[in-house]
């Protein structure tokens, strides 16, 4: 929600206005967020009788039925759009897809649109309501460990345009973010491996006392998503708990007093000053925390050259990437791509690096005055070190897949299925809804076309 205040002040030439706009919203940690014994969620919706929301198609088909039997239990109407969306479908279309079921639902002023899923998701569906009327309202319920930890606390919205990562967005506040962890239970290992990237991040340049649990506890946080499997002991569940907690208030003290991003020394942008590129340079592009720590990794090694970081520090970072099944080296991520991601970060801030490399371990500097011949050969001595660790640095499920983070029908990314470029499966762009151009599609893929028009096509 937000609060405005401005003055109008006459000058010799003109007018000069000032506006101030408070920025409201709120965290609720709330373990079964659709258990009808939990009115929370609902209570959001009571005024309205209804609601819409966006979810992501996996989600739906492991918690929808539970999602509707909640609603149902509070009296109130739901409408789901799922989606299917990977990073090639991070788009324009994408987006309108979501447009057009707000539209179709009729959506009211101040009404908030219900987002389900994990920071894919929440990204995209942020946007079309920041887009829509110009301010929509929503509400997230992040499901993967980086939607918990990182996308949640973040008011940035966005798509992908071309291979640039989130060039088109906004600044759009949810007016409330259901933090339930509960969902981990059902995320595949390499999800909660991607959101683990995001955590190493904010801990070895912000909190210390994060980076030495997630140090010490590593592999069972992974393997017990984050506690919350039948077995996780109530040691990994106690740490996994204040890793998340402090986390996730580390990113909100770092990121609330800058949150249009106004000044551009942003310590949470430690593993994303090359990575933008980089992570849809692939085919198949990188799962998001996978492209980050390659950065990280990379910085890490600037860094250590620099004398910023200890041997000791250095290699520990490594390891803890190494430990985690973590990318810390990729082939494609080599001088050329090095040299056109630093182009293309220059511009986006504002003529500087800005680079943010920890100093020491639990703090963070920016570096500005890298050069060319420098970077190269902090590439050079950091795929030397590489060779030192289990797949050369590569990381273990680095690449989106059919989980959270891309969908594949027929090996093929689901974006060109959607968009008719896979003969016999999508006969092409026509007016109306899917009757009749579903052949060759499987069960879900139908039953996603059947609601809400996939990536702005309504076949």
């Amino acid at each position: 929600m937000s609060d405005m205040k401005a003055s109008v002040v006459e000058t010799k030439n003109g007018f000069h206005v000032e506006g101030y706009e408070k920025i409201e919203y709120d965290f609720t940690f709330l373990d079964g967020v659709f258990n009808p014994q939990n009115p929370q969620l609902a209570n959001c919706y009571e005024r309205w009788g209804r609601c819409l929301a966006v979810m992501d198609l996996n989600i739906y088909n492991l918690y929808g039925q539970e999602m509707q039997k909640y609603f149902n239990h509070h009296g109130l109407e739901l409408n789901i759009h799922k989606t299917m969306i990977g990073e090639k479908a991070k788009s324009m279309d994408t987006l309108l897809s979501i447009v057009d079921s707000m539209t179709d639902f009729g959506i009211i002023r101040k009404e908030p649109v219900l987002v389900v899923g994990g920071g894919l998701v929440t990204d995209v569906a942020g946007f079309a309501c920041a887009a829509y009327r110009r301010n929509t309202n929503f509400i997230r319920i992040p499901t993967t460990v980086i939607g918990l930890i990182d996308a949640s606390v973040s008011i940035k919205v966005a798509i992908n345009y071309g291979n640039y990562k989130n060039r088109l967005g906004a600044y759009h506040a949810p007016v409330h973010t259901f933090l339930d962890f509960q969902f981990l239970r059902s995320l595949p290992e390499g999800q909660v491996r991607n959101g683990f990237a995001e955590l190493i991040k904010i801990s070895s340049c912000a909190h210390l006392r994060t980076f030495d649990l997630l140090d010490e506890f590593c592999e069972k946080l992974i393997t017990t998503r984050f506690g919350r499997s039948d077995d996780a002991s109530h040691d990994v569940r106690k740490a996994a708990d204040e890793i998340n907690r402090s986390g996730i208030y580390e990113m909100l003290k770092l990121e609330t007093p800058n949150l249009h991003e106004i000044g551009l020394d942003r310590v949470i942008a430690y593993g994303h000053t090359w990575s933008p590129l980089h992570e849809l340079t692939p085919d198949v592009p990188l799962r998001h925390g996978h492209a980050i720590s390659i950065d990280m990794a990379y910085s890490a090694t600037l860094a250590n050259m620099r004398g910023l970081l200890t041997d000791k520090e250095h290699q520990r970072i490594l390891n803890l990437f190494s430990r985690a099944g973590l990318s810390m080296d990729h082939e494609l991520f080599n001088e050329e791509i090095l040299g056109k991601a630093t182009k293309a970060i220059l511009k986006t801030r504002d003529g500087k690096l800005r680079a943010a490399v920890p100093n020491p371990l639990g703090s963070c500097v920016f570096l500005n005055d890298v050069s060319a011949e420098e970077m190269n050969a902090a590439l050079r001595k950091h795929k030397e070190m590489m060779k030192k660790y289990p797949r050369n640095g590569e990381g273990i499920d680095a690449f989106v897949d059919a989980s959270d983070t891309g969908y594949t029908v027929n090996n093929a990314p689901v974006e060109k299925v959607m968009n008719g470029k896979i003969n016999g499966i999508v006969n092409g762009k026509t007016n109306g809804h899917t009757n009749g151009h579903t052949n060759g599609l499987p069960n879900g893929l139908q039953e996603v076309l059947a609601n809400g028009y996939p990536n702005g096509y309504k076949n």
